[in-house]
């Protein structure tokens, strides 16, 4: 099989984005638009190719590929102009597969599908049928089937704008006949551009025979433009993976309200209320509950465990039969042990806390290590940060720790120690002691309440 260049055009402003931020960079679900075509174009073995131009060095950052040919297109004059630009790079020999880093649904199969007719006539376009096809090129063919022009929306006659089958701007061509194709394009547009579908024109003119394969899905072609379009495509990604989510058992009370912005794997008997967000690369065990309005991100939960409403849990690990929230949150690097309980208002950052302990409300859990069968009480904090640096503190088995308790680290509670409410720990305290640091109480009797004035 021959040699196969993919020519991604990237280059596009999309102005009507209205963003800083390049079009092919634009995020759907997990990934920016030209990852996804990226990764459809993967499975092929092809050469990769990416024409670049307003924000040529953030996309080039943004992408993890050390197999890219960039190509900088200084000026936008035109998809044809684009192509040009890569031409001196490629094998005459090879087959070029024009692609658009703002279509993310193209598929693998639909592009190896379109390759094998390239090998047949050395040309070939996909194509597409819509119901309405207004605003988009017809594909015009001859009495006998075979393509003859590209024909746009505002030069189309009336008979031609009956033509429901459109050029998606996706095709494959041998290099040879490309480059001489390209080269003789000339900008007879008002905009001054020279227009990759011109080509066809040129081809047909040298009695090159233009096979076609029709794709299946109109979302799989769709060019995202303007956020309208994103958020429409976000939808449809969303409605296909809740669909194969429930499919194999997955829970969802409303899927119109689910988003999976990476991927999920779950055990069976599983249930996701609504306006759940997965992020990341996330697991969820059997018997698994996530109450509404929660975000979940590069987390692991275990069997039987119960994500209370609106919590945020990231990079961290929930054991089984463990409840978290209302309100709760596991910042990164926190891990919950079996049978415990973080409540609300709690936030962990970068802890362990181990099996059958509880810090059920209205405190802050940070770069601490705590035993099992601990009992933290309201309002504890661990206090590690003095401004410059971070310090642990250690709790060990079967400690109590009293309401409004400050632990100052680096410090260590004891094994069923016990510290009592509202006492400032500077100190470590021993195995099975009380400590206790409170000033002795005071009672003025004399004493009169301010009265507003």
């Amino acid at each position: 099989m021959s040699t196969i260049n993919a020519i991604i055009l990237a280059a596009g402003e999309g102005s009507r984005m209205k963003s800083n931020i390049p079009k092919a960079l634009q995020q759907l679900s997990n990934k920016t638009l030209l990852q996804y075509v990226i990764d459809a174009v993967t499975p092929l073995n092809a050469n990769l190719n990416i024409v670049v131009g307003h924000g040529a060095e953030l996309i080039k950052n943004a992408i993890d590929n050390q197999n890219i040919n960039w190509v900088v297109q200084k000026e936008q004059l035109g998809t044809g102009h684009a192509v040009q630009q890569v031409m001196p790079d490629i094998d005459n020999d090879s087959i070029c597969l024009v692609l658009y880093g703002d279509v993310p649904f193209i598929q693998s199969a639909t592009l190896s599908s379109l390759l094998s007719k390239a090998i047949e006539t050395d040309f070939s376009l996909l194509s597409v049928v819509l119901e309405n096809p207004f605003g988009y090129g017809r594909i015009k063919r001859n009495k006998t089937g075979e393509i003859i022009a590209i024909v746009e929306q505002k030069d189309a006659s009336e008979s031609e704008l009956n033509i429901h089958e459109i050029n998606t701007g996706i095709m494959a061509v041998k290099a040879s006949l490309l480059k001489s194709y390209v080269d003789k394009l000339t900008p007879n547009n008002t905009q001054g551009e020279l227009y990759l579908t011109d080509i066809v024109e040129i081809a047909n003119a040298n009695n090159v025979t233009i096979s076609s394969f029709i794709c299946d899905s109109a979302s799989e072609v769709m060019g995202i433009n303007d956020k309208n379009q994103l958020a429409e495509l976000e939808r449809l990604i969303q409605q296909k993976q809740v669909s194969e989510f429930m499919t194999n058992g997955l829970g969802v009370k409303d899927p119109a309200r689910f988003d999976c912005r990476g991927t999920l794997n779950f055990g069976k008997d599983c249930v996701v209320d609504i306006n759940v967000v997965f992020e990341g690369k996330n697991e969820l065990g059997e018997n698994v509950t996530i109450e509404p309005n929660c975000i979940i991100k590069n987390s692991k939960i275990g069997d039987n465990s119960d994500i209370k409403a609106n919590s945020i849990i990231e990079d961290s690990t929930v054991g089984n039969n463990t409840t978290i929230g209302p309100f709760a949150r596991l910042r990164p690097e926190s891990h919950i042990g079996n049978n415990a309980k973080i409540g609300n208002f709690v936030e962990v950052k970068k802890s362990t806390i181990g099996h059958t302990s509880k810090v059920s409300h209205l405190s802050y859990v940070g770069d601490s290590t705590i035993g099992d069968g601990v009992n933290i009480g309201a309002g504890v904090i661990t206090c590690n940060y003095d401004g410059a640096n971070k310090y642990q503190t250690v709790i060990k088995d079967g400690a109590f720790i009293g309401s409004d308790a400050q632990l100052i680290a680096p410090v260590t509670i004891g094994k069923n120690a016990t510290v009592g409410a509202g006492s400032t720990i500077t100190k470590n305290v021993p195995d099975e002691s009380l400590s206790l640091s409170r000033n002795k109480q005071t009672i003025l009797n004399n004493w009169k309440r301010p009265i507003k004035k």
